[in-house]
Order: structure tokens, then sequence, then C-alpha cells
């Protein structure tokens, strides 16, 4: 019973180097919704199964015994092992939602900060011009205060020719048409919920940027010119040392591994792939759930036996 709650717990472990080769390999819209989904699905499970795991130590405080109606002591093994797993599993989803709430609202306090900037600026069809130096441009996805916005520095503009900046700004709004920051969420939250987890963000962030070149070559109607736009946006961006503050889930031009994205652009567009990693990603969290639902319906039983009940099914 245990050991198949413990299961899920090491599996996202197998999730990093699957994401990286199928960033790598597969289409890149395809890759963004694959590894998106494979990690929030793992997130999940780690967090159901440290929610189970913390059963059996609930239910030995004396307190809850008949509140629950338990009558004899739950048998999910060993009793010290049982209880120092539970223990732990206790102590790991504390420090888990403790994360995710302050990292959230950490990030909330960024997005309304720089909507607030960019409120009282004009705008054309959704473009805002921050009067800055520092080179930036970055999609800023909508909330309560205000839509999404692309967000472009009259430095980045000045570093750009007018065919570069039509490229990159349809770059931010590919971003933004195909909501690429709920796919950034979505993986800083599953990141949050689980150390290996953390480690697929840098893929979820790559395929987006690749799915959003991809777009903005097709919007050119020529690949170098992408290309070059990315190349110059980001040698700018790297020589202005000063931090603009953009939120996380703001995605930018500049993002990722650009050498990687401005070889691509010079290659042919990519083609619809299916690699054995993508595979091993639906048969990875295929064994989480599985493992998942096997320990949580013997605990289930485990616990009609403690409350003097013969288990059902």
């Amino acid at each position: 019973m245990i050991a198949l709650l413990l299961i899920p717990l090491a599996l996202p472990w197998i999730l990093p180097p699957l994401a990286r080769r199928t960033a790598d390999r597969v289409r890149p819209r395809i890759a963004l919704w694959a590894i998106t989904v494979a990690a929030a699905t793992l997130a999940v499970g780690v967090v159901a199964c440290l929610g189970a795991l913390l059963l059996p130590l609930a239910l030995a405080v004396p307190q809850l015994a008949p509140i629950t109606e338990v009558v004899q002591p739950l048998r999910a093994g060993p009793q010290l092992l049982v209880l120092g797993v539970s223990t732990l599993a206790a102590g790991l989803l504390a420090v888990t939602c403790g994360t995710v709430v302050r990292r959230t609202a950490s990030e909330a306090r960024r997005l309304r900060a720089v909507h607030g900037v960019v409120a009282g600026l004009p705008h054309a069809g959704g473009l805002c011009v921050l009067d800055d130096p520092r080179p930036d441009a970055y999609a800023l996805p909508g909330s309560l205060r205000g839509p999404g916005r692309i967000v472009v520095t009259t430095g980045m503009l000045r570093v750009l020719d007018r065919y570069e900046r039509h490229a990159l700004l349809a770059h931010e709004r590919a971003h933004l048409a195909d909501r690429h920051h709920l796919f950034l969420a979505t993986a800083k939250l599953a990141g949050w919920c689980h150390p290996a987890l953390a480690t697929v963000f840098p893929q979820v962030s790559f395929a987006a940027e690749r799915a959003a070149d991809e777009a903005a070559a097709r919007v050119a109607g020529d690949r170098r010119v992408t290309a070059r736009a990315v190349g110059r946006a980001a040698m700018a961006t790297t020589r202005s040392r000063e931090q603009t503050g953009r939120p996380l889930l703001a995605a930018g031009a500049a993002t990722g591994p650009v050498p990687a994205r401005v070889k691509a652009l010079l290659a042919q567009a990519p083609a619809r792939r299916v690699v054995p990693a993508l595979l091993a990603m639906v048969l990875l969290c295929a064994a989480a759930g599985t493992s998942s639902l096997a320990g949580a319906d013997l605990l289930h039983r485990g616990v009609e036996v403690a409350q003097g009940e013969q288990p059902s099914g």
C-alpha cells in the first residue's frame, strides 16, 4: 500500500530527460502541450499521494479516532515505518503548499506592478511602447486590471530594423494568441510541487519560444529575418545588465537557448513527428496514475477495516 503511494513521488525524475528529447525533436506546439500536460499530471499525482500518505498519521491522533469511527489501528504496513513516512509526507505537503502560496502571491504582485506601469500608456492594437533605453520586449498576460499587452521598449526598437521589428512583434502576438503564459504558469506550479519537475520548466519555456518563432516566421514570410530578429534581440538584452522586472509568465523573444532557436529557424520548418520519448511520457503518466489509484484504493480498504467494516468491492 505505502509502496504504491511512494512510486508516483519517484517517477517525476524520469520526466526531465524525456522532456529535453521531446523539445528537441518534436514539433514545438506538440512538444509544448505534451511536456506541460505530463508535468501537470505528475504534479497532481505527487500532491495526491502526499495527501494520502498523511492519512495514517491523522488517524493515529487520538482526538480524530472517534470522529472517523476508527476502532482499530490502520494496517498499512509496519507501524513505525508507516508513521515515519506519514510524518515526512506531512512535512513535504506543508512545504509544498507554503511554496505555492508564497510564490504565487509574489508573481501576482509582479504582474500587478507591470500592469500598473502600462495601464496609463497609449496603445495601438495592444502594443505598448515603454520609454526605456534598456532593450526588452515581452507579451504581458492579461489580468483583472487589464487585457494582455505586447510591451516593447524604445531601446529594443532602436536595435532592430523594420523587418526585424515586424518579426519580433509577430513573435509576441503569437505568445498572447496561443496563451503561452498558461503553459508557463502550469509548468511553474508543477515545479513548486516537486524538484524534478522544476527542471522541466526550461523545456516548456523553450517549446513556447520555438512555437512563437515558427508563428513569427510564417507571418514575416522569411525565416532568416525572424532568426536575425531573435538573435539581435537576445544580444541586445544580454548587453543590458540591469533587470527590467519582467514577470516570469511574460514570455519574451530573447528567452531561452537562443542559438538553438536561431539554428532551428535557419533550417526547414519542423514536420509533425512522434518520437519514442513522447510515447514514454504517456506511459510515465499512466504508471503514475495507476500507482496512485491503486494505492489510494488499498488505503481506502484499510480505513474501512479499521472502522470495523467489511471492505467494499
